[in-house]
């Protein structure tokens, strides 16, 4: 047989630390995302999980440590939109916002990243309500309004806050389906989630406890 090629590492993160004052959130964490794997990251709350994931997603410095991710581009979906839900923006206007990483907020969408936004809210069943403004959906709704955004973005790494937490059972099956495709197609998916199915599922499983990985973090398949 034909030797099997290693995996493509889409960003590692090495001796991650955050302190805030006396306060330790992350300490001596190392992390591997691989291309067209899922990892999720697991642990009580507390555990330093959601900031772990920023620093992964580059909305967060660490206050030491390295993360190389070779020019890959990511695309970060918290729980919540950036923009205040209180904003006369629609579902489309929201979405678009994933595309402004790939042409500036300034920039021209072009007709390409135009289908995209399309393609991408029509995975999420958003399209219907792509006139609707943001702030009258439901949570679940809005969750895939966001979820759509990060897949605007067509990035190499995906990071997700609880994609599925506390969704109707019709919008968590339309979540973990974009996330299986988003793996499908190659990107490194990477979520914070309670979320049993994700978790079984998942090709990488970090724990963290106290801002530590704990025994029983699975490595990369």
């Amino acid at each position: 047989m034909p030797p099997t090629s290693a995996p493509e590492r889409a960003l590692t993160a090495s001796a991650l630390r955050v302190a805030f004052g006396d306060v330790v959130a992350l300490a001596d964490v190392d992390v591997d995302l691989v291309a067209g794997r899922t990892t999720v990251i697991v642990g009580p709350n507390g555990a330093g999980k959601s900031t772990l994931l920023e620093v992964l997603a580059g909305a967060r410095q660490p206050t030491s440590g390295r993360i190389d991710s070779g020019g890959r581009t990511r695309s970060f979906v918290p729980q919540r939109a950036a923009a205040s839900e209180h904003l006369p923006v629609t579902v489309r206007e929201i979405v678009s916002i994933g595309a402004w990483g790939r042409v500036g907020p300034l920039g021209r969408l072009t007709a390409a990243i135009r289908h995209d936004i399309d393609a991408a809210m029509r995975r999420l069943d958003v399209a219907a309500l792509a006139r609707t403004p943001f702030a009258t959906l439901s949570g679940g709704q809005r969750q895939r309004a966001l979820l759509a955004q990060g897949l605007a973005r067509g990035a190499d790494i995906l990071l997700l806050d609880e994609p599925t937490t506390g969704l109707d059972a019709r919008s968590a099956d339309l979540n973990r389906r974009a996330i299986a495709d988003e793996r499908e197609r190659g990107v490194a998916v990477v979520c914070v989630s309670h979320d049993d199915r994700l978790i079984s599922e998942a090709d990488h499983v970090i724990r963290l406890d106290g801002g530590r990985l704990t025994p029983g973090s699975a490595p990369a398949r």
